[in-house]
């Protein structure tokens, strides 16, 4: 099958959402947990986290366009500069699945949807207990996207939170032991499992692929 520009832009709408949300493959899936100046807690489901850089530690997600609809996190995160990323445990997809609903800006997602709020170190924003890979981040810029109203909000690392045990002695975090899941689409969701691991890709060090 082969889409033209033309034809996926007259797909039925919410095919083409999901179409365009699924193929670029499993996305890790990430609760980002936020606090209002008056202390009002909210927690969202997002698939969109990426790394921007070590050196800072920079870490990105892309906000959905605000306007008619209240984006709870992305006015959190402008008041009190602070919010934390959760990775999902396999155990609480449906618990995060559905920290996606319009919920009034009062009702905090913690309890809607079964979570505990954490408080660590210096960070505002709450963590969440359940999870167990965990960072804290202070927010230092955001990018607007005029394309379609999107942001991409870009925090820099404060706090780290993890297993002893998932961490490698070179400073990789086995996530498969930490029961994480990625998302494909909106509502689809996958078990990590490591498959292999390679050393640093270096010139004329190569293996034979044939």
């Amino acid at each position: 099958m082969i889409l033209t520009a033309g034809e996926i832009q007259h797909l039925d709408r919410n095919f083409r959402l999901n179409l365009i949300n699924s193929v670029t493959g499993v996305k890790p899936a990430n609760l980002i947990g936020t606090v209002s100046s008056n202390g009002q807690t909210n927690l969202a489901i997002i698939s969109s986290v990426v790394h921007l850089g070590s050196d800072p530690a920079l870490i990105g997600f892309i906000t959905r366009p605000t306007g008619e609809v209240p984006r709870h996190t992305y006015e959190n995160i402008l008041e009190t500069y602070s919010f934390t990323i959760n990775h999902v445990p396999q155990s609480y997809i449906k618990n995060a699945h559905y920290t996606s609903t319009k919920f009034p800006r009062e009702t905090s997602e913690f309890e809607a949807c079964g979570f505990t709020e954490e408080y660590i170190d210096l960070t505002k924003a709450p963590f969440v207990r359940e999870s167990k890979v965990k960072l804290g981040l202070r927010f230092r810029k955001e990018i607007p996207i005029e394309l379609n109203g999107t942001r991409l909000i870009i925090g820099e690392v404060q706090t780290i939170v993890l297993p002893g045990n998932a961490l490698y002695g070179t400073g990789y975090i086995d996530l498969e032991s930490c029961s994480n899941v990625g998302i494909g689409g909106l509502n689809q969701y996958y078990s990590l499992k490591k498959i292999d691991e390679f050393p640093y890709a270096r010139l004329g060090e190569e293996p034979d692929f044939y």
